[in-house]
């Protein structure tokens, strides 16, 4: 192996991680109700589509989404297999996740569990990956009405409990791990 092909390999390797921290800096982000953070994921010029809630500038969903997640309780993405394709500053990705949404409707809640996939394609400019273009795809979905969540299970007791936004205890407990940022 000629050290030209290593650096090409370890170029790789630093850019699909690059990646792969975009990607769950996004979970982060979505599921924390963190818009500023998300908003710092997507090139300026990046377009997302996100079936009925958006299709065009991923800024103009970004202002959407304090709207789109008020009646929120909990969302929780799983990031589960991903297929990053490199070249040069370019790159495209089908991501597979797994989202749960707790929803509040009315009295009640809903749990919704959905399975699906990111079509992504990602630009690197000074240095900085970030979106260009993100379609989710749905695969499957499980409703669950009433929702089945119980925060207040006994084998719960004691646990920090995940919340939207500053609340959440990861913004008191990281000091490393800053929120709000990528």
């Amino acid at each position: 192996m000629t050290d030209g092909t290593l650096e090409t390999q370890l170029r790789e390797l630093l850019d699909k991680q690059a990646l792969y921290e975009l990607i769950c800096a996004y979970c982060n982000a979505a599921d924390r109700h963190d818009h500023e953070k998300m908003r710092a994921l997507y090139h300026e010029d990046a377009i997302d589509e996100h079936g009925h809630y958006s299709r065009g500038l991923a800024r103009d969903f970004i202002d959407k989404l304090p709207q789109i997640q008020a009646p929120m309780e909990i969302l929780h993405h799983n990031v589960t297999t991903v297929n990053l394709k490199l070249d040069g500053d370019k790159a495209e990705g089908e991501v597979y996740l797994i989202a749960f949404h707790k929803v509040r409707d009315g009295d009640s809640s809903y749990d919704m569990l959905i399975g699906g996939r990111y079509f992504d394609k990602y630009e690197k400019r000074a240095g900085v990956w970030k979106f260009m273009h993100r379609s989710i795809v749905a695969d499957w979905a499980y409703p669950q009405h009433p929702s089945a969540v119980r925060l207040d299970h006994p084998m719960l007791q004691g646990a920090y409990i995940g919340k939207p936004g500053t609340q959440d205890p990861s913004y008191q407990f990281f000091s490393l791990l800053q929120r709000g940022q990528r």
